[in-house]
């Protein structure tokens, strides 16, 4: 198997008449049909595009990110400050998804969308639907590499389609997708089928690819069991009618973190597709999600996808809002001190200074 990355600024074309099937990809499917529907259910559980982000922030914003249940009381408490609710700081909460982990190859020459890889190693560490999610909101941003029957370089410079690998279910056909050298190898194994190539391509000319051949969906990694996934069509085209044509938060946030970071993630917030977290506060008010910091900053939550707001599993709806909107937000409550970007990793918080551009909208 000839391994190479290769990224075409066209989508790849496939012979629906060549495919590479992959026995581990068909047992992919099979197992995980019920899972990839109650994904889909989450996620649209989580869309609520009726329900108005006008709300007080500054009276009803609840817990989010960085809080936590109350503190038990003490038995001899007498302050009676101690008998209201209180909110402490979830430590580390999701610390460890602050950034992306570090870029790697586990094949030599072949970057690995370690986002993505990551998120399928946790397929198994949480319900199925919950994992499934996780899976979708990764693969929104970065390469998968695809399989081909043949030389892909050659086919490509003879200008010839490219038959992609595909797993077939009855009358069902998935397209198989890779997220790394490594989930290559195994699968590469499990076939033999030493006749194939690899080729990167960006996730989203990968996904029109899948929709224009009206394949059903797409296997990641089927033969790297458990780490492997199942997401239907319906899904990934929501996704992807939701997302910002460029994925320019997500791939921000998931790339290296140098100091122009903050400056260009406050500028893209100016003008890309944003959702807030909205949820019933204490006493059953509604109100938006925000997050504390151990010294009692509050962030207001923000995301760049409605994925990124069902994956939080609190059962929130993803309100769509303007930047515009936001930059009124933030006018109307002093005391919030920015906005966390995509609290479920990777993140980065930004202070009102650093959302100076938004800001500058409500004036």
């Amino acid at each position: 198997m000839a391994l190479f990355s290769r990224r075409s600024k066209k989508p790849a074309e496939s012979s629906p008449e060549s495919v590479v099937d992959d026995a581990a990809a068909t047992d992919a499917v099979e197992d995980a049909a019920d899972d990839a529907s109650s994904a889909g259910a989450a996620a649209e559980t989580a869309e609520d595009a009726d329900a108005s982000p006008a709300v007080s922030i500054s009276v009803s914003s609840y817990g989010g990110l960085g809080s936590a249940p109350a503190a038990p009381r003490p038995a001899a408490a007498e302050d009676p400050v101690a008998e209201a609710p209180t909110r402490l700081p979830r430590m580390g909460g999701r610390e460890w998804m602050r950034t992306a982990p570090a870029q790697t190859e586990t094949v030599p020459g072949l970057r690995d969308n370690v986002l993505l890889r990551d998120a399928l190693g946790r397929v198994g560490d949480a319900p199925a639907s919950q994992a499934l999610l996780d899976v979708a909101r990764q693969l929104m941003q970065g390469h998968v590499f695809l399989r081909v029957k043949g030389d892909a370089r050659t086919l490509l410079a003879e200008g010839k389609p490219l038959p992609l690998g595909v797993a077939n279910l009855g009358d069902r056909t998935f397209a198989l997708a890779y997220s790394s050298g490594a989930a290559l190898q195994a699968s590469l194994k499990a076939d033999g089928d030493s006749d194939t190539s690899a080729m990167g391509q960006p996730v989203l000319t990968v996904l029109q690819h899948v929709f224009a051949s009206n394949h059903d969906g797409i296997v990641l990694d089927p033969a790297s069991t458990p780490s492997r996934a199942v997401l239907p069509a319906e899904l990934l085209k929501r996704a992807v009618e939701q997302a910002d044509p460029e994925l320019t938060v997500k791939t921000l946030l998931a790339a290296e973190r140098t100091p122009e970071v903050s400056g260009q993630i406050a500028e893209a917030l100016t003008h890309v597709p944003l959702w807030v977290a909205a949820g019933l506060a204490e006493g059953g008010a509604p109100g938006l999600a925000e997050g504390r910091t151990a010294d009692g900053e509050r962030f207001l939550e923000v995301y760049s996808h409605p994925l990124e707001v069902a994956v939080m599993g609190r059962g929130d709806n993803a309100v769509p809002i303007t930047a515009a909107q936001l930059a009124r937000a933030l006018r109307s409550d002093e005391e919030i001190n920015g906005v966390v970007v995509d609290p479920a990793g990777p993140w980065i918080r930004l202070t009102r200074d650093e959302l100076a551009p938004v800001l500058a909208l409500a004036e």
